[in-house]
Order: structure tokens, then C-alpha cells, then sequence
């Protein structure tokens, strides 16, 4: 991938991105292939609040302090794509469900962001509530252990059910999308994970460039549970080998229309996701 060799802090000399209202863009960052950056490091900086630096720097570990600072430079770098807003000029604050939100964006943009070892992704969308999740999936723990504490019945039974070898690659397909719909909510482990089901067609898959994507996946909640599965539409994304050299992370996606007033089921619409690759302030790639 092509990268200036100068940082870009001019809102206005970046080429804006356009978002459609049924779009969904999803944007990767590798924070190890910044490691050795000192000054582009020190720029990063310069974007964050007080506050964020203070919050930044209390990580006991380098690491966690590197993808710390990566985190905030790559979320404030990527709305300047959308919005003439420098990078360092963007305002956060945590909405009615303490999920955080621009406050000065003349778009109703609405983003959710997820890391993990090597990778921090970012979904944005306009106006609908966005949730992401990436895990690493070479991590060593029993998560089946895992599964059989917090997975619904019905998960469990599915998951149970298949050849102990697909196992523990169905196990991530519904971690990601449990993480992916309680952020969406913005209400975290307040939703026992419990509370609601993901059901997996495995028949329908699409392969876009460096990319499988699952789509045909459905919802369901238990009867104490408030929620409408018509307003949800969830996605599986399986990096390639060409862009995960391991094919070592899953990615979920999990989305909560607003605009039901117009269509009768979401799982009629028809979304699109667009994949970018960015080092923050140094461009971006659509992949």
C-alpha cells in the first residue's frame, strides 16, 4: 500500500469520502506497522484532548500505550474523510447509553470501533446504530469453556452439535456478533448474552476481493427480552490470507435501523460495505 511520507492535517485537502444512507464502511489499521514511526507517533499526539492523552499514557505497557494512541489518531483521522473537520478539532461525548459520539459533525455519522491483537477496525454509518467486533482467533483460551457459560441454548446446541473440529471457528462466528449487537446497543454486558440468539446460515456466502462475507444470519431474543429482530441486520467477515497472512481475526458487524418508517423489514434492504486500509494521517486504500 502507498503511503505519503508526510502527515495530512488539512481537513480540506483530503478527498472526501461519500457515505450512502444504506453504506457501510468498514476501516482496518495494523498499529505494528507503526512501531518505529517516532515523529509520525509524536504528530498523533498532538490530535488528543488532555484528557485523552492522560487516559492514553495510564497503560501500565508500551504496547497498550502504542495502540492506545493509534486508536484515538485513526478514529479522528478517518471522520476528516467525511466532514471538513481537522483530525485534532473533532468532539466526543458519551450519548444517552454511554456510547461516544461526535458532537460538532455536519452529518448525522454515526462509528463504533473494536481491536484486538494487530488490528483495530472502525464501522461508520449515517444515522443508524453501528456495533463492531474483532477478536483473534489463534488465542489459546477454552473457549468452549466460554461458550457454555454465556451462549444461549439454542447457540449452544448448534454449536455443540457440529464436529468438535468446526468448533472453535463457530465459537468466534457467535462471540463476534454478541460483542458486535451489545455495542451496537452501547449497553455492553448490561444485556446478558443470553438474552438473544444468532442463527447462522452457512449455504450463502460472498467473496469480495480480500474478503468472505456471511450475511445470511438471523436474530432472535427471549421473551422477557424488548427488541424487534426486523430493525437488525448482522454480517461474518472472514479476512483472506492475502490481507490476514494467518487468517488470524473474525469480524462482526451488527446494525440498528432508523429508518423502519420507510421499509417494513430490514432484512430486505440492500447494504453495502466498503473495506479501507489506512495508516492515519499518512491516507487510505479501498481494498
Amino acid at each position: 500500500m502507498n503511503y505519503s511520507s508526510q502527515p495530512k492535517l488539512s481537513a480540506r485537502s483530503k478527498k472526501k469520502l461519500s457515505l450512502a444512507d444504506n453504506e457501510i464502511h468498514l476501516w482496518m489499521t495494523k498499529p505494528e506497522e507503526l512501531l518505529e514511526h517516532n515523529e509520525l507517533l509524536s504528530t498523533y499526539s498532538t490530535l488528543l484532548t488532555s484528557a485523552e492523552l492522560t487516559k492514553q499514557q495510564r497503560y501500565k505497557f508500551p504496547k497498550d500505550r502504542h495502540d492506545a494512541l493509534i486508536t484515538r489518531a485513526f478514529i479522528r483521522d478517518l471522520l476528516s474523510y467525511y466532514a471538513d473537520v481537522l483530525p485534532q478539532d473533532w468532539q466526543f461525548e458519551k450519548g444517552e447509553k454511554d456510547k461516544p459520539e461526535v458532537v460538532n459533525c455536519p452529518l448525522p455519522l454515526r462509528f463504533n470501533i473494536s481491536h484486538t491483537k494487530d488490528l483495530i477496525i472502525c464501522a461508520v454509518t449515517l444515522e443508524d446504530d453501528i456495533g463492531c467486533d474483532v477478536e483473534n482467533i489463534s488465542r489459546n483460551n477454552d473457549v468452549l469453556a466460554i461458550a457454555d457459560r454465556y451462549f444461549s441454548p439454542q447457540e449452544s446446541n448448534e454449536l455443540f452439535a457440529l464436529p468438535t473440529e468446526q468448533q472453535r471457528n463457530r465459537f468466534f462466528d457467535y462471540w463476534t456478533l454478541k460483542e458486535s449487537y451489545i455495542k451496537a446497543w452501547g449497553l455492553g454486558l448490561a444485556i446478558p448474552l443470553t438474552d438473544f440468539s444468532f442463527c447462522i446460515c452457512d449455504s450463502e456466502t460472498e467473496h469480495k476481493d480480500l474478503f468472505t462475507i456471511k450475511q445470511d444470519i438471523s436474530l432472535s431474543f427471549a421473551l422477557h427480552r424488548v427488541d424487534e429482530p426486523k430493525i437488525w441486520r448482522s454480517w461474518l467477515i472472514y479476512p483472506t490470507i492475502t490481507f490476514d497472512e494467518k487468517q488470524e481475526h473474525r469480524i462482526a458487524l451488527s446494525l440498528r435501523t432508523k429508518k423502519l418508517e420507510n421499509i417494513d423489514n430490514n432484512q430486505i434492504t440492500d447494504y453495502k460495505l466498503r473495506f479501507f486500509n489506512t495508516l492515519p494521517l499518512l491516507g487510505y486504500q479501498e481494498i
